[in-house]
Order: C-alpha cells, then structure tokens, then sequence
C-alpha cells in the first residue's frame, strides 16, 4: 500500500466563503505562504489598514522624513497572528536581510530593510506589505476547507501586484468560475 501524501495549500490562494463568521476572515483572500503536516501560515492581501508606509517609516527612521511617494504604499492586516511583524511580498530578483523565495518568482521578505528600499526607491516595484498574519494549527485548515469555509485556487501574480485591494476576492474567484455574490450561507446544504 503505497503512502498518499495529503495535498497541501501552500503557494495557493484561500477565499473566503461567504458565509465565513470570524470577522478577521469574513470578505478576505489569503495568500498560503506555507502549509504542511505541522500547519499552515498564510497572509491576508485583500483588507488594507489605515496606515501606510510613511506611518511606519516614522517609527522605524524618525530621524528621515519619509518621502511622500510612501503615503501612497497601503499596510495590509495580514491577519491576526503577531500583528506587530511585517510581511512584504514581492516578486523575485531584490534579496533582503531576511528574504525567502517562494515559488512562480515570488519572494517573501520580514526584514526592515526592504521597507527602507521601497522607501528610497531602490525596492522591488511591487510590493504587498502585510502586518501580522494568519495562523493555523495542524489539520486545521484541512477541517475549515472540509467544512466548506474556504475556496482555493491557484495563485496569479497579476491578482496579488496588478488589481486594486477592493477587487482581489472577486478576480480571485473569476479564476475559478465563482461569482461569490450568487453562493449563500447554504451552499452545500441542498
């Protein structure tokens, strides 16, 4: 008997059902940065906060006044988990303190000088900077999606860098031939 490795999310998008109750998941699209047998970690990339770039800058580098251009750059809430760390997303190429490089040229960056980067315009041009992030214990993402919580889909760089916040969810399920806006709270119930 040959052994079936489970199949899991990671590199993947997650969006939420309609139906989704937990107010820091509710309307969300989450990018799954990570998911295997001990868990899975993911960043939310459809719900900007009411700071931006500049607002972290002031704290990280006081002493610079941050260049205008960064008023501009939106902080996502990643999601509930340690909302005190920052996430940046961006595509392949810039290599930072702390930068690991996820899959279809995508990298992931948790280190200040890449925020600094993007500050001074030496960065990756596209960017997604997250605070916190989404958590999940082992099979516990596994349980939400057999419960109908969660759709997945492949993930589509052009969602993530090219379309506004307010639209990710949407083009998210385009990709798959959903229109959220036509399921309910009993789909799956018939």
């Amino acid at each position: 008997m040959k052994n079936v490795s489970p199949s899991y999310l990671k590199h993947q998008f997650l969006i939420a059902m309609p139906h989704m109750a937990d107010p820091n998941f509710a309307h969300t699209l989450t990018y799954i940065v990570e998911h295997t047998a001990n868990g899975a970690m993911g960043l939310v990339v459809n719900r900007p906060q009411d700071l931006n770039l500049a607002d972290i800058l002031e704290q990280l580098r006081p002493e610079i006044e941050p260049p205008a251009l960064c008023q501009h750059v939106p902080i996502f809430i990643g999601g509930p988990v340690q909302t005190d760390r920052g996430f940046v997303l961006h595509p392949k190429g810039l290599s930072f303190q702390a930068t690991v490089d996820l899959e279809d040229e995508l990298a992931l960056s948790t280190s200040q000088d890449v925020l600094f980067a993007i500050a001074d315009g030496v960065g990756p041009a596209k960017s997604l900077i997250a605070l916190g992030y989404a958590g999940w214990e082992p099979g516990q993402l596994e349980a939400e999606l057999a419960q109908n919580a969660w759709l997945n889909c492949p993930f589509d760089a052009d969602i993530l860098f090219n379309t506004s916040s307010e639209l990710r969810l949407e083009a998210a399920a385009r990709h798959l031939g959903v229109n959220l806006s036509l399921l309910t709270s009993q789909a799956g119930h018939a």
